[in-house]
């Protein structure tokens, strides 16, 4: 009979599940902009975000719609 050994330490990204949310930092790294200007598209209503509790937090498909959103407008102009 074995033992698991759990590192706490760890985040719950490397169980093998997906985020449901990003915070802000990691939504930036998604879409390879700073963490001002990922601010900026939450502040214009061009990223999707919601507080929970007291942190900003975006649903993880939100830079995904972003992008498909941009690319649609590009392809009609």
């Amino acid at each position: 009979m074995g033992t698991a050994i759990v590192d706490a330490t760890r985040p719950a990204e490397t169980s093998g599940l997906a985020p449901v949310l990003l915070t802000v930092e990691e939504a930036a790294y998604c879409l390879r902009v700073g963490r001002t200007t990922c601010f900026a598209l939450i502040r214009n209503g061009e990223l999707e975000s919601l507080m929970v509790g007291g942190l900003r937090r975006v649903p993880a498909d939100a830079p995904a719609a972003y992008l498909a959103r941009r690319r649609a407008e590009q392809q009609t102009a």
